[in-house]
């Protein structure tokens, strides 16, 4: 799809293909190292695609547009393209979808913190305690 505006162009794949499940797409996300870090930094406010290679030392372009490619098709980001002929300007941003997954992400990183402090360390034992009532009739 491409939408012409006042500032420039702007291009999602989102719609050229059909809808990702959402566990699908977190799988993907979370599955690379890169990934949360390139969401993380358009979040922020990176939206240069040299700003997201300045900021992350060791990954290289090919992997960031594979990246930024799917951020697109998921419909998590979009691409805009300022100017008509080389060279061209083109930045990234979030979409609605997109502000709404990296509440996900914060949400894990919230977990995270919260099992770093111990704050759930009780919650966790008793989860595997209750699994295991479950899983051996023998314990009830």
């Amino acid at each position: 799809m491409v939408q012409k505006g006042s500032s420039g162009r702007v291009t999602s794949a989102a719609e050229d293909l059909s809808p990702v499940p959402v566990a699908s797409m977190v799988e993907s996300i979370v599955g690379c190292k890169w990934s949360v870090r390139l969401l993380q930094l358009c979040d922020e406010g990176h939206l240069r695609p040299s700003a997201f290679l300045r900021a992350c030392p060791g990954l290289s372009a090919k992997v960031m547009n594979e990246r930024l490619r799917k951020f697109m098709r998921f419909g998590i980001m979009q691409r805009t393209v300022f100017g008509e002929k080389p060279p061209v300007e083109v930045e990234y941003a979030l979409t609605g979808f997109g502000r709404r997954f990296i509440g996900i992400l914060a949400e894990v990183r919230r977990l995270q913190a919260a099992l770093d402090q111990g704050a759930v360390s009780e919650a966790a034992g008793e989860v595997r305690k209750g699994k295991a009532r479950r899983g051996n009739p023998a314990e009830r």
